[in-house]
């Protein structure tokens, strides 16, 4: 997330929380794809992960990004973490480890997204290369222990990581070495909404094993399929994963607003300061408990807002949907992780016939599923199927919904294109964190620098 929201509407009730949610709500002809990436920062001379400070730190890097964009810069105690354009053009962040975000505008097609992403890579590449400084494609990174993973300076960062350790093994890991790729997607009703978050959070085990592509650890293989989704088996339970609710046939925005109002809080924002509030649900706020703490204790919609973006499960509600179960990865799977889930979603006979696929899975079997995919990838068993006869059919399916939408481009292509990484995928029946395992063992005689250079923007 870029930055956080400043809104000083008053919230007093349940209702006014789950009318924000249905504020989201928008006819067809209005869906937009908001995609985002996540990389990593590396310095080419030696591999070595940037930090911030420094002439040829991150903040360098952020200030000449500002200079060649135009981009109004986000300020946080003083210090630059951050870009956003002007309405409609996305911004840029940071990560707590350094991961370089773009957190795509609201655009049309598929078409849009990858031209978006493609001119962001192409200003950044020419911005790091005077610094000496690349960045990775990956959803871990490769070689670098915590400890050498430099640590943003950005104040909500700084709650977190004295907060996660409390509540989980592998919080740390998860913000300072994992990177993603999502995709936010709109709904036009509450039963289009729970239609697309059932459907989406059965599935996103099986994009997890689509865009699998975190095999390394500190140097060497991990083991695993995808590192990065593993990490998230014990983050904070209390806010990530899946959402036993959610599988319930009336799932509505109140139970998701019910839900995030007992899940422990992050911070507050008060006149540009943050104050740690992670002992307070957002319940509790409701009804005092920060009277006497801070300046104008009252909740406050943006209070809200930022709230519902530090919650974490594998689909996340806001005023949109946030597809949360990839991997980073190089630049065509930023395009096609978009492709993927709006072709599964935005097409109603796709859509039906996704739901349709999932509907009976229960939430005990999508835990299993989603438990063994970073380990077993395509091997994980489902009933009498696998996921990579899961993965086939959807990537099939999404073809389908990519084509009935009809989003051509000036030389008269559909977005079904986009899906191609992932077609040789499943036609390869093995996933990319596999794939590099074998290139690294067999063709780059266990060279990490192969591996840098392989996934390289």
């Amino acid at each position: 997330m870029a930055r956080d929201t400043t809104d000083l509407t008053p919230v007093t009730s349940v209702e006014d929380l789950t009318a924000h949610l249905a504020t989201g709500e928008k006819p067809a002809s209005q869906f937009r794809i908001g995609t985002e990436h996540e990389k990593f920062g590396f310095y080419t001379e030696d591999l070595s992960p940037v930090p911030y400070e420094g002439e040829r730190g991150i903040g360098k890097l952020l200030e000449r990004m500002q200079a060649l964009s135009g981009w109004e810069a986000i300020i946080d105690d003083g210090r630059i973490i951050g870009l956003f354009g002007s309405a409609g053009q996305g911004a840029i962040s940071l990560e707590p480890g350094g991961q370089f975000e773009l957190s795509g505008a609201p655009l049309e097609t598929i078409h849009e997204t990858c031209r978006e992403s493609n001119a962001h890579l192409a200003q950044v590449r020419a911005v790091a290369k005077e610094l000496g400084i690349g960045f990775l494609g990956i959803g871990s990174s490769p070689t670098w222990t915590l400890d050498e993973t430099p640590v943003m300076p950005k104040s909500r960062y700084e709650i977190m990581r004295r907060y996660m350790p409390k509540v989980g093994t592998r919080g740390l890991d998860m913000m300072f070495r994992t990177a993603t790729i999502q995709v936010n997607l709109d709904f036009s009703s509450e039963a289009d909404m729970r239609r697309k978050m059932q459907t989406s959070m059965k599935l996103q085990p099986i994009a997890t094993a689509l865009f699998a592509n975190s095999p390394f650890t500190e140097g060497k293989p991990n083991g695993l399929c995808s590192w990065r989704s593993d990490v998230w088996s014990d983050v904070d339970n209390q806010r990530s994963g899946l959402l036993p609710f959610v599988f319930e046939e009336n799932f509505s925005y109140r139970d998701y607003a019910e839900w995030a109002l007992d899940v422990p809080m992050y911070f507050v924002t008060r006149d540009g300061r943050y104050t740690d509030v992670t002992d307070v649900t957002f319940r509790q706020f409701m009804d005092g408990a920060l009277k006497g703490r801070i300046p104008d204790p009252e909740p406050q919609l943006g209070d809200w807002t930022n709230h519902l973006s530090t919650l974490f499960p594998d689909v996340r509600l806001k005023t949109f949907l946030e597809m949360r179960g990839a991997d980073g990865g190089p630049w065509r799977r930023i395009c096609a992780l978009p492709a993927y889930w709006v072709g599964l979603l935005y097409d109603e006979a796709t859509l039906d016939a996704a739901e349709a696929l999932t509907k009976d899975w229960t939430f005990e079997e999508v835990s299993a599923m989603r438990e063994a995919v970073p380990r077993d990838g395509f091997r994980t068993p489902f009933r009498d199927s696998s996921v990579l006869e899961l993965a086939r059919e959807t990537v099939r399916l999404s073809r389908q919904g990519l084509v009935a939408r009809n989003r051509r481009n000036e030389e008269g292509n559909d977005e079904s294109h986009f899906l191609a990484p992932l077609e040789e995928v499943v036609a390869r029946g093995t996933t990319s964190g596999e794939e590099l395992v074998r290139l690294f063992e067999e063709q780059w005689d266990g060279s990490m620098e192969r591996v840098f250079k392989h996934l390289t923007y």
